[in-house]
């Protein structure tokens, strides 16, 4: 029975994490014709759920995501309540800093989205302060 109950699951995770990716790069466009092949490692009780990211298209699929560039590591069930609760970019720089989310891999790209989406966030903090 284990297995009927992890297949909606992983559905599940699919939808969200779909569903976070856009929302991000609603809030940092400059990000979205990148072409890049993220792993995304959701851990659950005492499993650890693996999905496949690729951009720029945003397909997810469960896989090993061996070919990843940037790997992105954190707990199921705060992955679920950050998109659930519509997670927005400071949130999730928030989740990294404090060690609720980790990010490994290639540091030519780790850089480039470092910087990204803090000039991003600079135009944002800009904008506000005009109106």
């Amino acid at each position: 029975m284990p297995t009927v109950q992890s297949a909606p699951m992983s559905e599940d995770a699919k939808t969200l994490i779909d569903k976070a990716v856009r929302t991000f790069l609603d809030e940092v466009p400059a990000l979205a014709p990148l072409t890049l092949v993220v792993g995304v490692d959701l851990h659950g009780r005492g499993d650890t759920q693996q999905f496949r990211l690729e951009m720029p298209d945003i397909e997810v699929r469960k896989d090993i995501a061996a070919d990843a560039r940037v790997r992105i590591e954190m707990r199921r069930e705060f992955f679920n309540a950050m998109v659930e609760h519509g997670a927005r970019v400071a949130d999730w720089r928030e989740a990294f800093v404090h060690g609720h989310a980790k990010a490994t891999g290639v540091e030519q790209y780790m850089r480039l989205i470092v910087n990204v989406v803090e000039r991003q966030e600079e135009r944002s903090r800009t904008r506000k302060a005009r109106h």
